[in-house]
């Protein structure tokens, strides 16, 4: 479509929601939360999500989630705010530099905190706990190189398994294994994708269960769906998905 004279549009828009549920015996299909979610995707290439998730489980969890990147996909900045069974957790902003890490926070536990981490160049990846966000991490894998690779260190707001902790600067790596490239169907619809398995994380002071995740594979790494094994025993799949706004 052509914009008349008078008005400017330099990105593009694409809005989608994940579905959580279980895969327990007992609770087998049963929803367990839900996250929607938009992307910004600028003429530059930069691009910025905002995601607002709840869990359901007891303790609930409520977060938003703003994350920036430059074309490059190196993030910006991010901002998280945290809700565990409907109590403000914390809220924190972070902003990445080719040097370090900065990070403003409240939390209800800590209180206030100023963080400042010294890293060795840009910070590759952010990971604030989306599903959304997760799927980005996968960026980080070289679809060149071996089949099993190690991210290099990049920043997650929080090492608790649901995000329920902080936000702070937490320092992490991430094994990942690409299964293989794969046309799958969920409800939003049939894609390519790309299917990874993520295993090993580095920095989590509780190993997290063996994790797959499908995301698109038409560059914008999009969540398509994801499986978590081990305790938590839960699915995540993505159910609407618009764009071309």
């Amino acid at each position: 479509m052509t914009l008349p004279g008078y008005l400017q549009r330099d990105h593009k828009i694409i809005r989608g929601r994940i579905d959580y549920t279980s895969n327990k015996p007992d609770r087998l299909g049963h929803n367990r939360g839900r996250e929607v979610f938009t992307v910004t995707l600028h003429n530059d290439g930069r691009r910025s999500l905002m995601a607002h998730a709840e869990i359901d489980d007891r303790p609930s969890v409520l977060r938003f989630e703003q994350l920036s990147l430059d074309a490059a996909w190196r993030p910006l900045d991010a901002f998280i705010r945290i809700t565990v069974g409907d109590a403000m957790r914390g809220s924190g902003w972070f902003r990445f530099t080719d040097t370090h890490v900065e990070c403003e926070t409240f939390t209800a536990v800590e209180g206030r905190l100023s963080q400042t981490f010294p890293t060795p160049g840009p910070t590759p990846m952010f990971g604030g706990h989306a599903i959304a966000n997760d799927a980005w991490v996968t960026k980080l894998f070289d679809l060149n190189g071996p089949a099993t690779q190690t991210t290099p260190k990049f920043v997650v707001s929080s090492t608790d398994h649901r995000g329920a902790t902080g936000p702070y600067v937490s320092p992490v790596a991430v094994t990942l294994t690409l299964v293989g490239r794969e046309k799958i169907t969920v409800k939003a619809g049939t894609f390519e994708a790309l299917h990874f398995k993520f295993g090993d994380v580095e920095g989590l002071p509780v190993e997290h269960p063996v994790y797959e995740v499908w995301v698109t594979a038409d560059g914008n790494y999009t969540f398509l769906k994801g499986v978590v094994g081990g305790y938590m025993m839960t699915a995540y799949e993505l159910v609407e998905l618009t764009d071309h706004i």
